[in-house]
């Protein structure tokens, strides 16, 4: 065996300029809206690649922009489609909606190429489905959409 039997080609990843035109275009969707939001992107592993933060958003929509955005990224699904995997099964209920960083909210959304999960996009400061349109935002920036 020689070391090329161990590594794996990375695929396709997102780079903080890619990451920072996104939250650029989901502050703009914001800025159309008339709301205040926060705005993060990961990279795969749930590292953040860009955040930015609208004068007068929640202070608490901070954190909860960055960990939609790891959510997604960690599930590979819209953080707004928490609920219905968990249905009506307590365990899940009590086990999942406890975990530190995990979201139920909707304005999380995956960043999907080619059928794979590239990172993360949050966003916090609106309704959820506000939230969501300004995550929309961020992916048609990238040249993709919600459903890849």
């Amino acid at each position: 065996m020689t070391h090329r039997d161990f590594l794996q080609s990375q695929g396709p990843r997102l780079d903080w300029r890619g990451a920072a035109v996104a939250a650029q275009a989901a502050l703009d969707c914001a800025e159309r809206l008339g709301i205040r939001v926060h705005v993060a992107l990961v990279d795969r592993s749930g590292n953040t690649l860009a955040y930015l933060r609208m004068a007068e958003a929640f202070l608490h929509s901070e954190s909860i922009a960055v960990d939609k955005a790891y959510t997604a990224a960690s599930f590979g699904f819209p953080t707004g489609q928490w609920l219905e995997v968990i249905g009506d099964n307590p365990r899940l209920h009590v086990g999942l909606t406890t975990r530190p960083r995990l979201v139920v909210l909707g304005g999380g959304l995956p960043i999907l190429v080619e059928g794979r999960c590239i990172g993360g996009v949050g966003v916090s400061g609106g309704s959820e489905e506000q939230d969501e349109a300004c995550a929309r935002a961020a992916l048609a920036a990238l040249g993709l959409n919600s459903a890849e």
